[in-house]
């Protein structure tokens, strides 16, 4: 028997499944937290523990959840940890939570070979009539077109159903209920666009999606991957297309230095296109002081500076302090699986 905690949602269910003694707790930590200070939820019983998209809770700001969570469980238990990357101040947190773990590592991913993808090189202001260009031809059945905000999520879900599309969105601000019905009826059909931004992107598993639009670059190269894997599932072939304007080119020229090739070049007939981007990957300029006031120049487009202690607080719009599910989120290196 399974159980699933999450928030968002009337907890009293939740609490009656618990009372029925399931085999297994599914759960997010700040639902789960609340659970267990109210004396609902009882973890002494617990001899496996699984975080699962470790990276993505560390970075959102759960580790002190989490910690918590560890407490109230028996000292003699099985942990077993996945995550998509391993950055060295995640690495650390992992050897604190983790004894002499056994390390299963696998190679840097790319994308499947089902799936087609290439970049559009387009004017940033005619990003939109390529768009229903695409969605007009092309063999298009399903798809999901991903920005980086909320805000330009459901901005751009309202244009498409006024274009006559079945588009929902699925960014950060919905509740629970809103993410099942958008999700729901996206599996099932009732809508064939999917807007979502990068809080989705990892937990998007629907097969027979035809096409996946990066109406906007990724922020990192993983999650140019996590994306465009959203096509190309189970076997069957996909097209991934990237919207890439002249601002994008460091961007573009970071994904292609991780996949250790260069991405297909498109132009569309009738658009403007911005001058061809350098296939040749190269690395970002480094980081100088500036003469007289020993100040260091500031992050880059894309960069951060690492928070005190090693963890990154949630920034930007799409800092919901929601649990983490079904993310897409700044994954970076290589994935790891540690138990």
């Amino acid at each position: 028997k399974a159980v699933t905690v999450f928030g968002g949602v009337s907890e009293r269910q939740q609490v009656r499944a618990l009372r029925n003694q399931p085999d297994i707790v599914i759960a997010c930590p700040g639902r789960l937290l609340d659970l267990l200070r109210q004396g609902k939820a009882m973890l002494g019983q617990i001899k496996i523990l699984v975080l699962d998209e470790a990276d993505q809770m560390f970075d959102m700001g759960f580790l002190p959840d989490i910690r918590s969570i560890l407490s109230t469980l028996p000292d003699r238990r099985q942990n077993l940890l996945f995550a998509a990357t391993m950055p060295d101040e995640i690495r650390v947190l992992v050897n604190q939570l983790l004894e002499r773990p056994h390390v299963v590592e696998l190679a840097h991913s790319t994308p499947a070979s089902t799936i087609e993808h290439a970049l559009y090189l387009i004017a940033a202001d005619q990003k939109i009539d390529l768009l229903k260009h695409l969605l007009a031809n092309d063999g298009f059945t399903s798809a999901i077109v991903f920005l980086r905000t909320k805000h330009r999520a459901r901005r751009l879900s309202v244009q498409l159903i006024r274009m006559g599309h079945n588009a929902v969105a699925l960014q950060g601000n919905m509740s629970q209920g809103q993410r099942d019905r958008a999700m729901g009826g996206f599996r099932e059909g009732r809508f064939n666009i999917l807007v979502a931004t990068d809080l989705a992107s990892r937990g998007i598993d629907v097969p027979g999606v035809s096409h996946v639009i990066n109406f906007d670059v990724p922020n990192t190269p993983e999650a140019y991957t996590h994306r465009i894997g959203r096509t190309g599932r189970a076997e069957r072939s996909g097209r991934a297309y990237t919207f890439v304007s002249r601002e994008d080119a460091g961007a573009v020229r970071a994904i292609e230095r991780s996949l250790g090739s260069a991405i297909t070049r498109r132009r569309m007939p009738g658009f403007d296109s911005v001058t061809d981007l350098s296939t040749e990957p190269r690395r970002p300029p480094s980081r100088r002081r500036r003469s007289g006031g020993g100040n260091v120049k500031g992050p880059g487009k894309g960069e951060r500076h690492p928070s005190p202690g090693g963890t990154r607080r949630p920034k930007g719009p799409e800092s919901t302090g929601t649990d983490p599910g079904g993310r897409g989120g700044a994954p970076r290196g290589r994935s790891r699986r540690s138990s």
